[in-house]
């Protein structure tokens, strides 16, 4: 009986697998397909670098006239943003070394992006230690748990370096961003921490757009739970899902959370 049941299992979990790889390559064509009409997408596709256009569909509410990118990478984000929102001003933050060079091929300058090669979080350190993933878009400067890596897969740890690290409030609070602002997060795990290096920036931040993860991916992350608290007690309200993560079992990972401004005083408690 145990067999026949582990059985049954394995070929459930199989199928699932199959079904999340069709998926995936379909969802590959797609974003390929919306690439390759903007030339300036195209462009970015010779360095290897695709713009983040599965987000097209976010309702932002606003024609931002900057936009705060923290944790940039190759820029997949920002190219998304400079043809979304043309009058932005980007201010784009990548600590890793490897990925500030790319970032720079794809906005030789001048352009409409101003690159900080540092990290942030919550305090300022002249140095901190980054996990380098496999895949480098997976780094952090908390440890990689074996969650992440079983359920994306090539993401181990593959090296260490030490990044410089600051506060947002540190770099951008004076003079502040010109509003419409949006503040973009996407630092795997660490995003409470930046949010608590910028109480000050955070003020004049209309929109923000994080990751947030709904199992402990990193260790010592916090959950979405807790970001989503956080940026209630400054004011801003869930506004948006999007762009769901799921492990093979089905169970959700990680996802893209939009908060916009309250327009009015809301209580202590949501």
């Amino acid at each position: 009986m145990g067999v026949t049941s582990g059985s049954r299992s394995e070929q459930g979990l199989a199928h699932a697998d199959g079904r999340q790889d069709s998926h995936e390559r379909l969802r590959k064509l797609r974003k390929l397909l919306r690439l390759v009409r903007t030339p300036r997408f195209r462009r970015a596709l010779r360095l290897h670098v695709a713009a983040a256009v599965e987000h097209e569909d976010v309702p932002f509410q606003q024609d931002f006239a900057s936009i705060i990118d923290v944790g940039a990478h190759h820029g997949q984000f920002a190219l998304f943003a400079c043809n979304r929102f043309p009058r932005a001003q980007l201010f784009c933050f990548e600590p890793l070394p490897d990925a500030q060079r790319i970032i720079r091929r794809v906005f030789p300058q001048p352009g409409p992006i101003e690159l900080f090669k540092v990290a942030l979080g919550s305090d300022t350190t002249a140095a901190q230690a980054m996990h380098v993933s496999r895949l480098d878009d997976s780094s952090s400067l908390l440890p990689i748990t074996d969650r992440y890596t079983t359920a994306f897969p090539g993401t181990e740890e593959d090296t260490g370096i030490s990044v410089p690290v600051t506060r947002l409030d540190d770099v951008l609070a004076e003079p502040a961003p010109a509003r419409p602002c949006l503040l973009k997060i996407d630092v795997q795990g660490y995003e409470l921490e930046v949010l608590r290096g910028g109480t000050r920036v955070l003020q004049g931040v209309d929109e923000v757009f994080v990751e947030c993860s709904f199992v402990e991916l990193y260790t010592g992350q916090a959950l979405a739970g807790e970001l989503i608290a956080h940026l209630w007690s400054e004011g801003f309200r869930l506004a948006g899902v999007f762009g769901i993560k799921r492990d093979i079992a089905g169970q959700c990972l990680q996802a893209d959370v939009l908060f916009q401004r309250s327009v009015k005083e809301h209580a202590t408690d949501p």
